[in-house]
């Protein structure tokens, strides 16, 4: 498969790596070893010693050094080799080393061309810093799926209805929607007016109203979306502190098997830790145990991560996902040229 490689990918959350506990995680098919150097800052090589290929994630961390467990070879953050017990030190000794960031609570891996990092081009999600940490729910969710059909699943939020109908669902399917591009950015917008809320959505307005439901997803290569929804009493304007915003993120791990990132912020009821415990029961029953089944057995019955060579039917509710794929096509085209 081919990837899209000049993007930061977010390789984890900031608290799964610390001094003491380092981690492994394959993303575009590569293993990669991901630790926290002398300084504390994230640094990463290829999971493989270039001797008998033993994962060097088998052997010793200490500072900026990651020795191999099985012929004490060493290397350093920048993957060159600065101990070889048996003979002098050649330059093919050395290991590839990733670019590593670190910001909004996130840990950062560039997976492209190691000459061009460039720490400005990781995508803005200052709406997680601005938000108390008692108001984000933040999720990490392995699955077996390529990437794509996850991105699919969150732009097309018609699913919803059928897939969650007890919780998040009830009103997507004939909400006015529309899709539009801004610079490189591809925006799905959906606004169901007077409607009746979804479960998640109730305790937004007053007890039996109904409401004017706003949700928007913005989709930036390769797989980073941006949700906001809001929901207000039919005919009020919403403002900026009506808004929620969720991070979805996939990150491929090889073909067939994705790293999904969430974390869902709000600006309202912001110390109301019972809104928060039943918003997380949602998401969680929504992301883990309806989404993550449907999308796995999807896969299981695709057999390939190719959706186009299948012959799909397209319905106008793929419009969105659809235009993101042709999108994604043409940048992964433009980047091997």
């Amino acid at each position: 498969m081919n990837w899209l490689r000049n993007r930061w990918y977010q390789a984890g959350w900031s608290d799964e790596v610390t001094t003491d506990t380092p981690l492994v995680r394959t993303i575009l098919n590569e293993p990669v070893l991901i630790w926290r150097g002398a300084d504390g800052a994230p640094a990463a090589l290829f999971d493989r010693c270039p001797h008998r290929f033993a994962p060097l994630s088998a052997g010793r961390i200490e500072g900026d050094r990651v020795t191999c467990g099985y012929h004490g070879l060493a290397f350093g953050r920048d993957g060159a080799c600065v101990a070889n017990p048996h003979s002098p030190i050649t330059s093919r000794m050395n290991v590839k080393s990733y670019a590593m960031a670190e910001r909004h609570g996130a840990l950062w891996i560039w997976m492209g061309d190691p000459e061009h990092p460039d720490a400005a081009d990781i995508p803005a999600l200052t709406f997680i810093d601005e938000t108390p940490e008692k108001a984000r729910i933040r999720m990490y969710m392995p699955t077996r799926a390529n990437y794509q059909l996850l991105t699919d699943n969150i732009l097309d939020l018609s699913h919803a209805d059928y897939l969650h109908p007890t919780s998040l669902g009830g009103m997507m399917t004939h909400a006015k929607t529309s899709s539009r591009e801004e610079e490189g950015k591809i925006i799905v917008e959906w606004q169901a007016n007077d409607c009746v809320p979804p479960a998640a959505f109730k305790p937004l307005v007053p007890a039996g109203s109904n409401a004017d439901i706003w949700i928007e997803v913005t989709w930036q290569a390769p797989a980073l979306m941006i949700l906001g929804t809001a929901a207000v009493v039919p005919g009020e304007t919403r403002t900026a502190a009506d808004e929620s915003w969720t991070l979805h993120n996939m990150v491929p791990e090889t073909c067939t098997t994705t790293h999904y990132f969430a974390c869902s912020t709000r600006r309202f009821l912001v110390d109301d830790e019972g809104f928060s415990a039943m918003l997380r029961g949602a998401l969680e029953r929504a992301f883990l145990h309806e989404d993550k089944p449907m999308l796995e057995r999807q896969q299981q019955a695709m057999g390939t991560d190719d959706l186009w060579a299948l012959g799909p039917i397209l319905l106008p509710i793929d419009a969105g996902a659809v235009r993101v794929r042709r999108k994604l096509d043409a940048l992964i085209v433009a980047e091997g040229a």
